[in-house]
């Protein structure tokens, strides 16, 4: 249900005189999601919503798709030439100089640009600026009420827990000598999310030696690796509770089949931990000062950590990304390097931390979840991990993990 409220609040706080809402054949998934329209069927013509920074919306609709609007509030207008259509979004936006759209500059947001360079060539042209509706967005995407939170919680708790079969699995079938599949640890994650009640669009990697150095590895049948004595095993799990609304849980943990983890591994962890731990620290900093944080600011301050370690060309992905109904949810990223992520880091939102190290014979990456309530207390969940987890020891989790 559209939040009109809200969102002319909001284009108020951003100096914005309103926001133009657009979609073709659902080329805007996230308009439609704004505007309740998730579900409904998809029309064949343009239709344009604008949201004033204060009165009451407007519509542009096709003279074959009336209706297609009509769930929203507003006073309607119709076109059917191309020449009126012109004319039309002219006419909702006259007198405004600045409107959000879903565009960001340059090749900034793939996220947010979901407008064609055409529209914003016509809406400049009638004298307008288009700003990125990057952070509206986000407040109606990525925020999360306290329902959502609990329910990311209890997942939580769950993917945690699975990290314990899948290294405790593992242990069983090795520890005398024996190997175990990535498959099959794979599968045995799947079914313990299952018995649980959790859900995930795709199941969780699991890669033994140069398998964990490719940051998104597949296990397939018959190419799967064989896990052993020596191996190191790289777990990366989602899941959600298989419910309504709800958000999902995303960790990663690594650990070696052994009593004792070489020098090797535990060096190249230590610098991924430091990585993690100054960008949760940028992140209580600046809440804790009341400052505004952008994405990409997290990313500097993992990344920072390991270039001044020498070891910058082997992270070669982001350092998080936001966390909602999907795991790639549609917040702000913490992210400076494949996108330079201007967006704000708001309350009532979760995303990922997660640097790695990636290299020919094994790769590291430690992955928490990091949420903001409204108060701006910053909670880490799932679990800190101090030091690869050593899998043959008796007392191997304690050993690896420490309190959040």
């Amino acid at each position: 249900m559209l939040n009109q409220t809200a969102i002319q609040e909001h284009l108020r706080q951003a100096g914005l005189d309103g926001w133009l809402l657009y979609d073709f054949r659902g080329s805007n998934p996230l308009a439609r999601r704004v505007l309740g329209l998730e579900g409904r069927p998809v029309g064949s013509r343009r239709f344009f919503y604008f949201i004033p920074a204060s009165g009451v919306p407007r519509k542009l609709v096709h003279r074959i798709e009336t209706a297609a609007l009509d769930s929203l509030p507003g006073e309607r207008a119709i076109y059917l030439r191309w020449s009126e259509l012109e004319q039309g979004v002219a006419a909702l936006l006259k007198g405004c100089k600045r409107v959000a759209m879903e565009y960001a500059p340059g090749v900034s947001n793939p996220y947010i640009s979901r407008v064609d360079g055409g529209l914003i060539e016509l809406v400049r042209g009638v004298g307008i600026e288009v700003a990125s509706s990057g952070d509206l967005v986000q407040l109606f995407e990525a925020v999360w009420d306290d329902d959502q939170w609990a329910m990311h919680r209890a997942a939580e708790r769950t993917t945690t827990e699975a990290f314990d079969l899948a290294f405790g699995l593992i242990a069983e079938r090795t520890r005398d000598g024996g190997t175990i599949r990535e498959l099959e640890v794979q599968r045995a994650i799947m079914a313990f999310f299952h018995e649980r009640g959790l859900t995930t669009y795709s199941p969780p990697i699991v890669g033994v030696g140069p398998h964990s150095g490719d940051p998104h590895y597949e296990p397939a049948e018959g190419r799967d690796g064989v896990i052993g004595p020596g191996s190191f095993v790289l777990v990366d799990l989602w899941a959600k509770l298989d419910r309504p609304r709800a958000v999902y849980s995303d960790l990663t943990r690594v650990g070696f089949v052994g009593e004792r983890v070489p020098e090797v591994y535990e060096s190249t962890f230590a610098i991924v931990a430091e990585a993690r731990d100054a960008a949760i620290e940028c992140v209580r900093l600046a809440f804790a000062a009341g400052r505004p944080l952008r994405g990409y600011e997290v990313d500097d301050a993992a990344r920072g950590v390991i270039e001044r370690a020498g070891r910058g060309a082997e992270f070669i992905h982001r350092t998080g990304h936001n966390i909602g109904q999907e795991v790639h949810g549609n917040g702000a990223h913490m992210d400076n390097l494949e996108t330079h992520e201007e967006r704000l880091v708001l309350p009532r939102t979760c995303f990922s931390v997660e640097p790695g190290l990636y290299g020919a014979e094994f790769g590291v990456r430690s992955e928490i979840n990091v949420y903001v309530d409204s108060g701006g207390k910053v909670h880490v969940t799932g679990g800190l991990q101090d030091r690869v987890w050593p899998i043959l020891a008796a007392d191997a989790r304690a050993r690896a993990m420490r309190p959040e």
